[in-house]
């Protein structure tokens, strides 16, 4: 097949991945600036909302993960010129969320479980379990967001996705604001008006995305309301991708929500410190995230053009161009570490040895930055080629034989302190980023077909849609 674009530059890598970036950077200032405002209101409030809101979304990530999987379907089907089965993907991909609705709910009481075994302190726990019980209820719009959202991403409209998400978190720090402190005609309602805010919010993006979908110019182009039905054989090869790609994200985020319960048996000054560095930890890494969705979309129109060799540099350029960012930022950890935990004092919230603390683990946080960066690109980028089995496998083996049951030992048999806790999260990352590096090389991706080709003779030989 003819190749279509040239890629010999940066330029279409900037053109997908700066939205996205922008997406990922706008979910780092709405959960700095939630964290931030938690941190000013009680000490009890900001060591509730991390661990609280990294298990809700480990409950929910299963389902999201198993929905944008229709993003790679997407981004081949483009690639290959079968615009309808890019709809027939996405509409799959719509039932899939609301299919995920009734068992998001009924997760709500194991997630209240986990947090009563992590053993907590009363007033902490009863914000978490409040905090994360209202995000739960909401939790549909996480899946349905992937869904809708994978229509554009999977054809390098980034910039539809950005702008939905701006939209969607700013209207969430707004609330944020009014509902925490209670301002004007709003009520204090402290960590569940942080939830409450989330919970509102989180029905634009959908919203916008979706109403996009349906728009007579997308029908006319891709039959986005005829393809709303159900199609049992592509549901199926959905799931047989999807499946996988789920499980590896509940379990890696499972095991990193593991390790942030695991901090709160280290006392109040560890729990506090670690809660304030994670959120600011964001600013590095979430960027990266957008730029591993971006690199699962290139590759993946690359692959459905039949070109692993493009592929293969696409996802090269995505790593070096997120080293370079995260080495940035990680260099102002080190240099500058007062400014950013500061930022998160109000009165006497933080003071003493958590200061100190927080400062040490910024440094920790500097060290396995670039570790983050190639682990969030190159699964991205290996879920773009359709390698799920071994992103999987890989990832989930590495999270809970070496870091969970590690972390675990450290805390709860050996006791050890929270530096040890945090040094091993960075062996874990680094064994992660080899494991992915040494996948890319072996070219075993190169051979899978995620999509079902129709003959080249009766392919659609329309030129690409706007």
């Amino acid at each position: 097949m003819k190749q279509i674009f040239s890629f010999s530059s940066y330029r279409e890598l900037f053109r997908i991945a700066v939205p996205l970036i922008v997406t990922s950077a706008s979910f780092t200032m709405l959960h700095f600036c939630d964290r931030m405002f938690l941190s000013w209101y009680s000490p009890e409030a900001i060591q509730a909302v991390v661990p609280a809101g990294i298990l809700s979304f480990t409950l929910i990530s299963f389902f999201m993960a198993l929905c944008a999987m229709s993003n790679s379907f997407v981004a081949q089907y483009y690639g290959a010129g079968e615009y309808e089965q890019c709809s027939r993907s996405v509409a799959q991909s719509l039932f899939m969320a609301l299919l995920s609705m009734p068992l998001i709910w009924a997760l709500i009481p194991v997630g209240v479980q986990l947090l009563v075994w992590s053993g907590h302190a009363p007033e902490v726990f009863a914000q978490e379990k409040t905090y994360l019980s209202i995000l739960m209820l909401g939790g549909v719009n996480v899946p349905l967001t992937a869904a809708a959202g994978s229509f554009f991403s999977g054809r390098g409209k980034t910039r539809v996705i950005m702008l939905a998400h701006l939209v969607g978190n700013s209207v969430n720090v707004l609330f944020n604001w009014l509902l925490i402190f209670g301002h004007g005609p709003f009520p204090e309602l402290g960590i569940k008006g942080a939830a409450i805010a989330s919970l509102i919010a989180g029905f634009v993006a959908p919203s916008i995305l979706l109403s996009l979908y349906f728009s007579k110019r997308n029908h006319a182009v891709y039959r986005t309301r005829e393809m709303l039905r159900f199609d049992r054989k592509l549901f199926l090869r959905m799931l047989r991708f999807g499946l996988p790609s789920g499980i590896h994200m509940v379990l890696d985020i499972g095991s990193f929500s593991l390790f942030v319960l695991l901090l709160g048996r280290l006392g109040e000054t560890a729990f506090l410190a670690s809660n304030i560095v994670l959120s600011i930890n964001m600013i590095a890494f979430m960027p990266s995230i957008g730029m591993g969705q971006a690199a699962a979309v290139l590759v993946g129109q690359y692959m459905g053009r039949g070109d692993a060799d493009g592929a293969h540099s696409a996802a090269w350029k995505a790593v070096r161009v997120a080293w370079a960012y995260t080495l940035v930022v990680v260099t102002t950890f080190v240099l500058f570490p007062e400014i950013y935990i500061r930022v998160f004092a109000r009165g006497d919230v933080i003071f003493g040895d958590v200061f100190s603390t927080a400062r040490l683990l910024l440094f920790l946080a500097a060290a396995w930055g670039l570790m983050e960066a190639t682990n969030a690109v190159l699964s991205g980028a290996l879920r773009g080629a359709g390698d799920t089995h071994f992103v999987m496998w890989f990832h989930t083996t590495v999270a809970w034989g070496f870091f969970a049951l590690g972390e675990a030992l450290i805390v709860l048999v050996f006791k050890l302190n929270v530096l040890a806790a945090w040094g091993w999260a960075i062996a874990y990352f680094t064994i992660l980023a080899g494991g992915w590096v040494w996948r890319m090389r072996s070219g075993h991706w190169r051979r899978i077909e995620l999509i079902e080709r129709k003959p080249i003779e009766v392919e659609q030989a329309a030129g690409v849609p706007v």
